[in-house]
């Protein structure tokens, strides 16, 4: 009874506090953790590193022994420690290792793999227990994070940890077909995705911009729906097996019936409407589809379908099935009839009808379909899986009516949101008044990054550091919220993350020497680092973008979360909160708006040389208007002076005014300063 009753005090704490981050009571709270564990228990003590350090295993595992060797790669870098091995080996009783990795058997890559692990950290050892191998490599991640410095050396901390993950879908989406991404940058994000313990690859390789991938069936598909630029079937199946290394499945997905104009440049007979067909340049939602009237459409799509299972062996295959505006069926007479005639009533009907045929061929090759949540519910057997990108709310009506289901919405990193953002986005809260019934059928999420604005160049930097966070919410226990605490350790990682070969950071740097023609870089920097992309939905004027639009100018290389912007709002809302008049919190503040003021004039001589920013000029001088204004409401603050509505209100214009984007860029520190002008009155 006393257990009963402390566990309902516990879920009414959730409930009233949902913020309520309990990871403190698991040791875990000042560690450099990303996914925070399940549980994990701090001795005093610790681990010293040293050249004898080596590894051992009880089974033969290939994913395991990379995994391990990896490893070694990795402290060996970041130690600079000779090793005197870099191999890891059998396990043998004979033998002293440092790290013994126990397993009980090879694991399968599939949904309902056991991912938990232990891992004891001693003084004299460290020992890694799993179920199986997949759950091991998730420990050797863990471990890696671990790794801590001091004046003596490098050492692990003495740590008892038990982990496993919340949910058993947790997934990275990249899209190749808008924009395409080469081998090696899909590569180091396998190995970024598997240092956070992401587990699903969903590669969205088919859309109207183009046919990513070889078909030796239909080969005018790739010939003549890419412009060159597709994976062979030796690069599939290598990337394959790269993912299944690191336990990480890969789910492809072949958009249809819409998003289908790549199809149809080398078969417009597929088509509801006739050809002929030309690769989509621009962006958006467009009328070629998929006649499904057609006999001709199934046996096509089955002949592919079986070549394409033979690449991709896990039993998950997405068919998209978002977006498709009907406009094509509603025009055709023959499609009207067929609908007329076998009672469909709408397009909705109709795509149900397309997909029922789908599945049934699918089901051949045993893969079970997943698709984009549509405006009304499928038709279609239980086995379905939804994808929702439209909100919690389309997510739970699907588990409800008995569908498995993944969240997308509020993870779509293209749009570029703010971690913070992503982070409280939990496909279910705390606060859930769920069943378990329905809670069991969410699968978990999947960050998406839609291709229309970023190449390979820039797509690191959109995916990363952030979905480092979305994957700790889909890994973590859902009381492990505190968004301070996530932006410290994440600091920490996105360092960490260049291990892997990612180019999020590196990139930055490189594209401000392009932007500022060979400047020194430091005053353009000062700007960029209080600048962010405009969201992206809103990036239609006054271009019209196509696939071959520079994606090289300051809102490219902007990024969506910036830290010094970040950590000046925060200092910021610690003044205004505390109303103290804190005058060292005001000295802070007021560095940073000092050099944002005088940055201006420095500019202007960069952009004499660098014409490219030419359109953020303006922007960058309501910069320095702004940071000149928050410097006065500091002097009010700091001298008490009282001040009258006028001069408020001629500052707050000039503030909204400032807000105005340019270059498709904002400025990211306005609202902080209008605080301080509203702190004046």
């Amino acid at each position: 009874m006393i257990k009963k009753r402390f566990v309902q005090f516990i879920i009414t704490l959730l409930f009233v506090f949902p913020s309520l981050d309990l990871s403190a009571q698991s040791g875990c709270s000042n560690m450099k953790l990303m996914p925070i564990p399940f549980n994990c228990e701090i001795s005093d003590g610790e681990f010293r590193l040293n050249e004898s350090f080596n590894i051992s295993i009880n089974i033969e595992s290939e994913r395991l022994f990379k995994s391990a060797q990896r490893t070694m790669e990795i402290l060996a870098g970041r130690t600079v420690l000779f090793f005197n091995t870099h191999n890891p080996s059998i396990y043998d009783s004979s033998n002293i290792s440092s790290l013994i990795i126990n397993v009980n058997k090879i694991g399968e890559i599939k949904l309902d793999t056991d991912e938990s692990y232990s891992l004891i950290i001693t003084e004299k050892y460290l020992q890694l227990n799993a179920e199986n191998d997949i759950g091991a490599i998730r420990g050797l991640a863990t471990l890696i994070q671990l790794l801590h410095a001091d004046e003596k050396g490098y050492y692990f901390p003495c740590v008892k940890i038990e982990d496993k993950p919340r949910f058993i879908w947790r997934g990275l989406m990249i899209d190749a077909s808008r924009h395409f991404i080469p081998v090696d940058i899909i590569k180091n994000n396998l190995d970024a995705m598997a240092a956070l313990k992401l587990n699903v690859f969903h590669w969205h390789l088919t859309d109207d911009h183009g046919f990513r991938i070889e078909c030796k069936s239909f080969p005018k598909l790739h010939e003549l729906g890419s412009e060159g630029l597709y994976y062979t079937q030796e690069q599939i199946l290598d990337v394959i097996k790269y993912a299944s290394d690191k336990g990480i499945k890969v789910v492809p997905e072949f958009d249809l019936p819409g998003h289908a104009t790549a199809w149809f440049i080398g078969y417009p007979e597929l088509a509801s409407a006739p050809g002929p067909y030309t690769i989509q340049r621009r962006w958006g939602i467009f009328d070629p589809t998929f006649d499904p009237t057609n006999e001709e459409t199934y046996k096509f799509l089955d002949k592919f379908f079986e070549e394409m299972s033979t690449l991709f062996p896990y039993n998950y295959w997405h068919i998209g099935g978002d977006e498709n505006n009907g406009k094509q069926w509603m025009a055709n007479s023959k499609i009207q009839e067929f609908m007329r005639v076998n009672k469909l009533k709408d397009n909705h009907a109709l795509q149900n009808y397309f997909n029922q045929r789908l599945e049934k061929i699918l089901s051949k090759y045993n893969k079970t379909m997943i698709g984009w949540y549509t405006d009304e519910m499928p038709s279609l057997t239980k086995d379905y899986i939804i994808q929702s990108w439209k909100g919690r709310t389309s997510l739970y009506e699907a588990a409800r009516r008995g569908y498995r289901s993944l969240l997308s919405h509020g993870f779509y990193i293209d749009l570029v949101q703010s971690t913070e953002y992503h982070y409280l986005n939990d496909p279910i809260p705390p606060d859930s008044i769920l069943t378990d019934s329905v809670k069991n059928l969410i699968l978990g999420g999947e960050a998406t990054m839609w291709a229309e604005f970023v190449g390979p160049e820039t797509i690191d930097s959109r995916i990363w550091p952030r979905t480092a966070a979305i994957a700790e919410r889909l890994w973590s226990p859902g009381i492990v919220n505190n968004v301070d605490d996530m932006y410290r350790r994440l600091e920490i990682v996105s360092n960490q993350l260049e291990d892997y070969g990612l180019a999020h950071k590196k990139n930055y740097e490189m594209m401000l020497r392009r932007l500022s023609n060979g400047v020194d870089t430091e005053i353009l920097k000062n700007f960029m680092d209080v600048t962010k992309p405009l969201y992206t939905y809103s990036r239609d004027r006054p271009h019209v973008f196509i696939t071959h639009y520079p994606l090289t100018r300051v809102v490219d290389a902007a990024r969506p979360d910036p830290d010094i912007a970040r950590k000046f709002n925060r200092m910021v809302d610690v003044f205004v909160d505390e109303n103290m008049n804190d005058p060292v919190k005001l000295n802070s503040i007021s560095k940073w708006l000092e050099l944002w003021k005088g940055n201006h004039a420095n500019m202007l001589k960069i952009i004499a040389q660098s014409p490219t920013l030419r359109e953020i000029e303006t922007l960058s001088e309501d910069l320095s208007k702004s940071a000149a204004i928050g410097l006065e409401a500091i002097n009010l603050i700091k001298n008490r002076t009282k001040t009258d509505e006028s001069w408020v209100n001629t500052r707050l214009a000039s503030l909204k005014a400032a807000s105005v984007p340019r270059g498709e860029s904002e400025l990211a520190v306005l609202k902080s300063i209008e605080k301080l002008i509203n702190y004046v009155r």
